[in-house]
């Protein structure tokens, strides 16, 4: 048994590690799933300027993916769908809507330009063998922006999930900028299905949002619905609607969908109902309002960390220093080789060093002889020569010797020389450089993504405060039944669905209960009235109570706080006996005194409003030492 626990917590735990790693959360090198990663490569392989039939892109991913065609499909189109790295051609399906994409044999796609831009560079990538060790395929791109955070990803593993809310470009972009520079910079969600925003809880990355859907209410006999949440479809959202409906809690006449390149959902209204009298319903009970709860996880390290959009734009941004200094120095070094080459070539051609190889009868004699040939030119070469220098040399063709162009040579060597200049410039100013860099990607995206979502401030909607007031709740005194199903007993209130009630009972126990169809609360009820804040800050509670030695006590207090469903204790204190309760206003208490030798009063009058409100564990106030018969509320014969 020791044995098979053993193997079975080994392989989960390979799993669960395998699922984290290699399937379900990004990288924060290029913000992207392993999936996803082999999509692009396969799409950089098979690059040519024209589009490619999707399916043939998923039979040259299968070579790098194990997992079949179905998940590289799904990926490929919601990839696509970000309109960012991937050119689409043919039904991808509709964002808005929910509806699919055509199959994968009839639509077709290709990398972008910007893709390639801030992805390729094959001298940069480090790579691995693919799952059946055949090829190649990238462990991470040299990605030069922050892409998970701007595309946005969700993901589910072993224990832990990650979602991340997409942000807009440019405003991406120009916090890695300030972050470059030493300042400040915030970032905020932005969707590509629009909708309000309201980013109180949003806490850098974490925490949450609320979203809601963009009604337009100019008609008061309908409502258009504009622009919807993140995460939700026109389908979604009108079948959130109709259930609503169907429940009772809001009023509608007719749903119809006109949605095609931009949303519209036309919401037609009943007799009676107008636009601003339902759009706190629609809010409260269905899709139009939604709370999005987010986690910034992504692999870091060969690790899942939990991280904040400050330190995914910081990483970025040191990131965009270290890979444009490691292309600058490959062009440089690049450069140097091919001046060398060229320099080599010139002295060559121009002193015609290849004449001394004429007398030569072996590769050694020619390697030496050119050797020697170059010896008074060395002033001119910055470094050694090599074998295969020569070997470079004594291969150019004779038609290219006849055809040598002096003039044409020293103007490239010029362009040679003043580019590696420039890059020992940019190297020098290095932050600089990746500056411009981003405002040259600026420049060609400020009129593609333009903020879609709108951020604004506004209070998630207490579906309690929502709801229609349209059931009769009921108490029968004699059955001991509340309910809104009750028919018979005293009308308490108009409720809702969503209402909650505070019940006292008999022995002055108290709890507060939702509203349901039908409870058994108990004959004998002192009090049923709502609990919503409004009534429990009006109502006064005035009790009256004896004690042992036969004294009238009066208590006044609210129940303002409770927890539901939790049954509180007694009203009065230990050991004495409820008289009389009312809520009502403008009452006296009086109270008949029993009949003593040299007792002159026999009755009295205490007026209730002189007394203070106390709290609900507050003892109460003895109106008299004396003993009495009978105590009771009457109207105040204050004048």
């Amino acid at each position: 048994m020791a044995y098979v626990q053993k193997l079975f917590d080994k392989n989960f735990l390979e799993y669960a590690s395998y699922v984290v790693k290699d399937r379900a959360i990004p990288h924060l090198d290029d913000g992207l799933k392993p999936v996803q990663r082999r999509i692009i490569h396969s799409l950089i392989e098979k690059d040519d300027g024209k589009f490619h039939k999707v399916a043939n892109i998923i039979g040259h991913t299968m070579q790098y993916h194990p997992h079949g065609d179905s998940s590289i499909g799904g990926a490929l189109v919601t990839l696509a769908n970000k309109d960012l790295l991937i050119d689409k051609q043919g039904n991808f399906g509709n964002n808005f809507t929910g509806d699919p994409a055509s199959a994968a044999r009839y639509i077709e796609c290709r990398l972008t330009p910007f893709a390639k831009e801030i992805f390729y560079n094959p001298e940069l990538t480090q790579y691995e063998d693919s799952y059946d060790g055949r090829r190649k395929e990238p462990i991470t791109f040299p990605c030069k922006i922050p892409l998970a955070i701007i595309q946005g990803v969700e993901g589910i593993a072993v224990g832990m999930s990650t979602k991340i809310l997409p942000h807009n470009l440019l405003e991406v972009l120009e916090a890695e900028k300030k972050c470059l520079r030493g300042e400040d910079f915030q970032l905020f969600p932005d969707f590509p299905t629009g909708g309000l925003i309201d980013v109180t809880n949003y806490d850098d990355g974490l925490g949450k949002v609320l979203v809601r859907a963009k009604l337009d209410v100019s008609d008061p006999k309908k409502i258009t619905i504009t622009e919807i949440p993140f995460g939700s479809t026109t389908e979604s959202l009108m079948d959130s609607i109709e259930n609503a409906a169907k429940k009772n809690k809001i009023k509608i006449g007719a749903i119809n969908d006109f949605t095609t390149d931009e949303v519209e959902i036309e919401i037609k209204l009943p007799r009676g109902v107008h636009s601003n009298d339902v759009v706190d319903a629609l809010y409260a009970f269905t899709d139009c309002e939604m709370s999005i709860s987010v986690n910034l996880l992504l692999i870091n390290e060969a690790r899942p960390v939990i991280m904040n959009l400050t330190q995914v734009v910081q990483y970025h941004a040191n990131k965009l220093v270290s890979i444009l200094r490691a292309e600058l120095e490959n062009e440089k070094r690049n450069l140097q080789d091919k001046l060398h080459a060229r320099t080599l070539e010139q002295i060559f051609i121009e002193e015609r060093i290849y004449k001394l190889i004429e007398e030569q009868k072996s590769r050694v004699g020619v390697i030496t002889a050119v050797q020697e040939g170059f010896i008074p030119f060395m002033s001119k070469i910055k470094r050694e020569i090599t074998e295969d220098d020569i070997e470079r040399l004594l291969k150019i063709p004779i038609r290219r010797i006849s055809l040598y162009d002096i003039n044409k040579v020293k103007k490239e060597m010029k362009e040679i020389k003043d580019r590696i200049k420039e890059i020992n410039f940019h190297l020098d100013n290095i932050v600089d450089y990746a500056v411009s860099f981003i405002d040259s990607i600026l420049s060609k995206k400020e009129n593609d993504f333009e903020r879609q979502s709108k951020i604004v401030s506004f209070n998630k909607t207490d579906v309690r405060e929502a709801a229609v007031r349209n059931l009769k709740l009921r108490y029968d005194s004699d059955s001991g039944y509340l309910g809104f199903g009750v028919t018979t007993g005293n009308i308490i209130a108009d409720v809702s669905e969503y209402d909650r009630v505070l019940i006292i009972k008999k022995d002055t126990h108290y709890f507060v209960t939702n509203v349901q169809e039908k409870n058994f609360i108990g004959k004998g009820i002192l009090y049923v009235g709502l609990a919503d804040t409004e009534t429990m800050e009006k109502v006064i509670f005035n009790i009256l109570y004896k004690n042992e030695q036969n004294c009238v006590y009066l208590k006044r207090c609210r129940i303002e706080k409770f927890i539901l469903e939790k049954e509180y204790d007694h009203l009065i204190p230990e050991g004495c006996s409820f008289l009389k309760l009312s809520i009502k206003e403008d009452i006296s208490v009086s109270v008949d005194f029993k009949q003593k030798k040299l007792l002159r009063i026999a009755e009295d009058l205490y007026e209730v409003d002189s007394y203070l409100v106390k709290g609900v564990k507050a003892k109460g106030v003895r109106l008299s030492p004396k003993e009495f018969s009978s105590a009771k509320f009457i109207k105040s014969k204050r004048s």
